[in-house]
């Protein structure tokens, strides 16, 4: 096996937590089993190296985010090209559809590249805000100048890594068309039905003020916009009008006072907060009777899929990641953004045979992959790419060329 020096130009990693972070320091963890070295350059408030199991962190010092102060933009070309050429890596990882993302396209090098598709700007900002108005697909067209930019800059790339079939068909539309398959994947050890904790669900419904024979219902969401965590407040509001149940939402972001307040005046509705620990947020998926879940613009959905692996059914929209992983079997789909229908999805789900219901979980969580098994694959299509074939398994298809 060919050993590899991958550079992961990352605008989107913070100190501070996030999605990106979280799948940054797996990636660091399965570099070093795998026995390749990662370098993660990332815009900090100074320049500064930090060194971690599997590699390092580059800070390059750039300005913060006008829209989250956690975060950080690239801001100067030629010092990220010369901290590139400085690492000399075998794979350039680009991921930002901004600054970090055109940078990296404009590098010239010796090393292949691959545009990791971590986030669907389209879907995230004006699908939120527009997309039950106006339609999906509407926006979508609306905003065929940002995909025909996203189209030029991945053309810069040797491929475009997304997390699943569906979604390299979405990139089709746009003109996005060499693609590699790469499915995410979660903790299916700590995720399990076996995390179940009586004591826990009956915490939890109490904070709701419900006995212990109430249904249970659980979100886990950055608090955020395109999370559209009002929409399931309110949904919830409206199912809770036929059947006694509770809601407890975990999480925190940009509006949280205002879900705060919002919760405190439906009743039934616990903001709990965020949650950093792993173990318990497995026996709290564990010990629902449902999870909701808002966001349309997931590229993945990893808490969907470990609700699902925790033996829970889901409460999902019509769309994005999270659609892709619900099947009839487990989940009841409605209409992204539209209270009323994950109202009635939340009833139709209750109304059905809860141990029907866990069994469809059991059988769909065998589909699921680990992220040890999303690192294998990565590495094996940065293996291929640079003419090295790796040893491995069977998996699925890598590359989709549609």
């Amino acid at each position: 096996m060919h050993t590899l020096k991958i550079v992961d130009v990352a605008e989107s990693y913070s100190k501070h937590g996030g999605g990106v972070r979280t799948y940054v320091d797996q990636k660091f963890e399965a570099a070093a089993r795998h026995g390749h070295e990662l370098v993660v350059i990332a815009p900090g408030a100074e320049d500064s190296v930090e060194t971690v199991r599997g590699g390092k962190i580059v800070w390059v010092n750039g300005p913060r985010s006008p829209f989250d102060s956690r975060y950080g933009l690239f801001a100067d070309e030629a010092r990220l090209h010369r901290v590139i050429a400085e690492e000399d890596p075998d794979i350039l990882e680009g991921s930002s559809p901004w600054n970090g993302g055109r940078y990296v396209a404009s590098y010239q090098g010796r090393a292949k590249k691959a545009f990791v598709f971590h986030t669907d700007p389209v879907a995230v900002w004006p699908q939120t805000f527009l997309g039950r108005h106006l339609g999906f697909d509407r926006v979508d067209r609306m905003f065929s100048s940002w995909w025909r930019r996203l189209q030029r800059l991945t053309t810069a790339y040797d491929t475009t890594v997304v997390s699943g079939d569906w979604l390299a068909r979405r990139l089709q539309q746009f003109g996005i068309t060499e693609t590699s398959v790469v499915p995410f994947g979660i903790d299916k050890d700590r995720f399990s039905p076996k995390r179940h904790d009586p004591e826990l669900r009956a915490r939890m419904l109490a904070s709701c003020g419900l006995p212990e024979n109430a249904k249970l219902l659980v979100a886990v969401s950055r608090l955020d916009p395109e999370k559209r965590i009002a929409t399931l407040i309110d949904a919830y509001a409206k199912a809770s009008r036929q059947e006694p149940m509770g809601l407890v939402l975990f999480g925190r972001g940009a509006l949280q006072g205002w879900y705060a307040r919002k919760a405190a005046k439906t009743p039934g509705v616990h903001l709990h907060g965020y949650v950093s620990d792993r173990e318990t947020m497995s026996a709290v998926l564990a010990s629902a009777d449902a999870f909701l879940h808002g966001s349309a613009a997931e590229t993945y959905g990893l808490v969907v899929a470990e609700a699902i692996c925790s033996g829970v059914p889901v409460v999902v929209p019509d769309r994005g990641g999270a659609a892709a992983l619900a099947g009839p079997e487990f989940s009841a789909r409605y209409r992204a953004g539209n209270a009323d229908d994950c109202a009635q999805a939340i009833l139709r789900l209750l109304a059905r045979d809860p141990e029907r219901l866990r069994r469809g979980c059991r059988v769909a969580a065998r589909s699921i992959g680990t992220m040890d098994e999303h690192f294998s694959r990565l590495f094996a299509l940065y293996q291929d790419m640079l003419g090295h074939p790796a040893r491995r398994s069977a998996v699925l298809p890598l590359r989709v060329a549609i």
